[in-house]
């Protein structure tokens, strides 16, 4: 199956709020995150190999920018009855495996997805201090074999406009990944 990019929903819509079990045990909701001045939704799996591609990178990002005020929850909105791999047993492994320093819930109704506008994994939805979106696409231009570093560039310099309070002067570009295996 041929990559999918994100849908690139409008800039300036609203975090939809969410509750949601994560891999540590507990429950993670948008308004967990109320004081932050900025948080990014990260659609995410532990199969896809987009998601395999930039994970090291996606949580060397976390440990960079949650200090800095940047909220991270990670999602996995995949159907487990389909893909196995992405259980949330996975998840757990998936999390301690790759060090992710923020929430990886799971969204098994799919409705958290549906409610962003997210269609591939990796998706990206980064929101300011009132949770408006302001970037949504890609981490950067690297994909599996195409010989490009990961660096987290566009994801980066997104997020530190937000906590500047300056304009994101890049242009945004939708995420290519793999399509969220919805139920049937």
């Amino acid at each position: 199956m041929p990559p999918l990019t994100s849908d690139m929903i409008p800039l300036g819509t609203q975090a939809p709020n969410f509750r949601l079990p994560e891999t540590d045990g507990g429950i993670v909701a948008r308004d967990d995150f109320a004081d932050a001045p900025a948080l990014l939704v990260a659609f995410i799996c532990t199969h896809c190999p987009f998601v395999r591609h930039l994970s090291a990178g996606l949580a060397s990002f976390g440990r960079e920018f949650i200090p800095r005020g940047v909220a991270i929850v990670a999602i996995n909105s995949n159907d487990e009855a389909r893909v196995p791999e992405d259980s949330f047993e996975a998840m757990v492994r998936e999390k301690a495996r790759v060090g992710y320093p923020f929430p990886y819930a799971h969204d098994a109704s799919q409705q958290v997805a549906r409610s962003y506008g997210a269609v591939c994994t990796p998706d990206f939805f980064l929101f300011d201090g009132e949770r408006e979106l302001v970037y949504r696409g890609q981490f950067d231009d690297s994909r599996p074999g195409n010989g490009k570093s990961v660096s987290g560039e566009d994801l980066r310099i997104a997020a530190t406009a937000v906590l500047t309070g300056k304009d994101i002067d890049i242009p945004q570009r939708p995420s290519v990944g793999c399509s969220i295996k919805w139920k049937r």
